[in-house]
């Protein structure tokens, strides 16, 4: 079984910047897209970034794109998700997730694309 493990959550004032870090373990695959959702109090889990295997495909939500960088650190199963100029819109609690993909360019944007999923950890943007 394959384990996401998320980091970097915490509080920030609005204009200010978090780092999260998603690292895979245990049977990982050999090669896999992964992606960044959020869901904040009363609303349906949201897109915010995928990226590649290759790294060299990535996409983001309108509502994070020019803020929000997603990356990989393929030799340490690891993806980023870089958050800047955070608002307070940004509440919620971040997830990440991984699909195998042989396609090593392909990126998912859809939740029910990824299979295997994070706990989660909650990013707080006060006003």
């Amino acid at each position: 079984q394959v384990q996401l493990v998320e980091s970097g959550g915490g509080l920030v004032q609005a204009g200010g910047s978090l780092r999260l870090s998603c690292a895979a373990s245990g049977r990982t695959f050999s090669s896999y897209a992964m992606g960044w959702f959020r869901q904040a109090p009363g609303k349906e889990r949201e897109f915010v970034a995928a990226i590649s295997w290759s790294g060299g495909n990535t996409d983001s939500a309108d509502s994070v794109k020019g803020r929000f960088t997603i990356s990989t650190n393929n030799a340490k199963n690891t993806v980023y998700l870089q958050m800047n100029s955070l608002k307070p819109e940004d509440t919620a609690v971040y997830y990440c997730a991984a699909v195998e993909s042989s396609d090593w360019h392909a990126i998912y944007r859809g939740q029910y694309e990824y299979v295997y999923w994070g706990q989660g950890t909650q990013v707080t943007v006060s006003s």
